[in-house]
């Protein structure tokens, strides 16, 4: 079978055109936020040093649409709530301590 000689640079440029169409990952928590643009920076730094302009202005770009989003992303959370967020996590540490506590023992009562 013979492959006419467009088909390959043709299929090279769809293929090129969906991985530059490929968005960064939604940012979840506040986290990811962070994290994000901790990327973002390194790399807006990274062109600056390499003087690619153009770069650093797209960069830029992305990073405030990502700022935006973020700050629709946080909500606005109640004193009662980030109380009950804390209290939650806290008996989640306790049961840790305990099971791993718990295991100590076992582990040196076996011990001769």
């Amino acid at each position: 079978m013979r492959i006419k000689p467009c088909f390959l640079p043709l299929a090279w440029a769809l293929a090129m055109r969906a991985f530059a169409q490929t968005a960064p990952p939604v940012p979840v928590d506040a986290a990811d936020c962070k994290a994000q643009e901790a990327v973002l920076e390194r790399d807006m730094a990274l062109a600056r040093s390499r003087g690619q302009m153009l770069r650093r202005r797209e960069l830029g770009e992305e990073l405030a649409a990502l700022q935006a989003r973020c700050a629709a992303l946080v909500p606005v959370q109640g004193r009662a709530a980030r109380i009950e967020k804390l209290e939650q996590e806290i008996r989640t540490l306790r049961a840790e301590l305990d099971r791993a506590e718990e295991q100590l023992r076992s582990l040196k009562s076996e011990s001769p």
